[in-house]
């Protein structure tokens, strides 16, 4: 029986919700992915950058953001570990590459995260790993229209009400029992979203660039 896993980073590690064929899913989580990923799986989609540039910003986030706005982070290079804060950080993109193209608040708080992706993935285990952002999968699932905000009321009803509607079901009690884990409201949403991706996803945006190490830059949805 095929299962379907999604992935999504929270403050102490890693949350995955899965779905198999059958429509049975759940949920784990983990300090760390390589228990996770090891979970059997036909295909699983992370929510975070797979394939990073040098310098400069991604076509697939540029044209992500395009198309939800931004929740699209911009400016995940392979060379953001080395700074010791974002102000230097910023400082350097700045006088290298212009102003404005610097690294958000968001982006550098999970840089971590992305270097976690970043040293296990191969351009072999992307045949089976990919990247997906939530608010693409949402966007998608809803008619290709922008809901309210995540962090609303309405915004996570719907988002919920979307995720029941494509198996989901049990999530609502989930959110009940996440309590003391760490794990955010959002990041089971978005994983559970992710999760959906792994197992439906037919279309990207970006997937023209390659980073050094022979990895695509795509966000699937």
């Amino acid at each position: 029986m095929n299962r379907y896993l999604g992935l999504d980073g929270f403050r102490y590690g890693w949350v995955a919700a899965w779905i198999d064929e059958r429509g049975d899913h759940g949920f784990d989580y983990s300090p760390g992915l390589t228990r996770l990923l090891a979970m059997p799986h036909a295909r699983a989609m992370i929510d975070m950058p797979i394939g990073l540039k040098a310098s400069g910003y991604r076509i697939c986030d540029l044209r992500a953001r395009e198309l939800v706005g931004p929740a699209v982070f911009l400016g995940a290079r392979r060379d953001l570990w080395r700074f010791p804060d974002m102000t230097s950080a910023n400082r350097y993109y700045w006088e290298h590459e212009g102003n404005g193209r610097g690294v958000s608040a968001q982006l550098w708080n999970i840089r971590d995260k992305i270097r976690d992706v970043d040293e296990i993935m191969t351009p072999a285990r992307q045949a089976t790993i990919g990247e997906a952002h939530p608010e693409l999968i949402f966007w998608n699932l809803a008619g290709r229209v922008r809901l309210a905000k995540k962090a609303s009321v309405l915004g996570r009803e719907q988002r919920v009400a979307l995720l029941a509607q494509h198996g989901f079901t049990r999530l609502p009690k989930w959110l009940t029992q996440r309590h003391g884990t760490g794990i955010g409201r959002d990041d089971l949403i978005d994983a559970c979203a992710c999760a959906i991706a792994a197992r439906d996803s037919t279309q990207r945006v970006g997937g023209e660039e390659t980073d050094p190490r022979g990895l695509r830059m795509e966000i699937n949805y």
